[in-house]
């Protein structure tokens, strides 16, 4: 199977790293929160049309490697996710809502995200050889 996938006029593959934390870093995923999150996180991203590659809810932060297609904005996907998420927590899990410090907020605001591709070095030989073969070609193409 190709690591790439199809759109209607499109063939891509974006993987993105994505990390983020609830508010205060609280230890608060485990247990059926955390098995709630995992559930509303696979739920989105098939939703959206993407492939989780990659879960590990931990008791303080989310690891979520995904095939996100590329007309799905990582800003607005996260967003969306983080929302939909803490939505779902506070309403299954109502005494969450109840701490002080907590308002309506289940996560903290902003996200670690990093695309995942080809390694430096691959992409630097990939390149060095592709000047090597263009120059072959240009001796060739003088030689005719």
């Amino acid at each position: 199977m190709s690591r790439f996938r199809k759109l209607s006029q499109t063939i891509w593959c974006c993987q993105y790293h994505i990390v983020f934390v609830p508010k205060y870093r609280f230890r608060i995923l485990i247990g059926e929160v955390a098995h709630e999150v995992e559930r509303c996180i696979r739920a989105f991203v098939d939703q959206q049309k993407g492939e989780i590659v990659e879960l590990n809810v931990q008791f303080d932060h989310v690891h979520l490697l995904a095939m996100i297609p590329p007309k799905v904005s990582i800003s607005n996907f996260v967003g969306t996710l983080k929302g939909r998420t803490a939505i779902r927590i506070f309403n299954k899990f109502r005494k969450l809502k109840n701490r002080p410090y907590w308002g309506n907020h289940f996560w903290s605001r902003g996200y670690c995200v990093d695309t995942v591709g080809l390694d430096a070095e691959m992409i630097k030989k990939y390149v060095k050889f592709q000047e090597k073969e263009e120059e072959k070609q240009d001796k060739q193409g003088r030689l005719f």
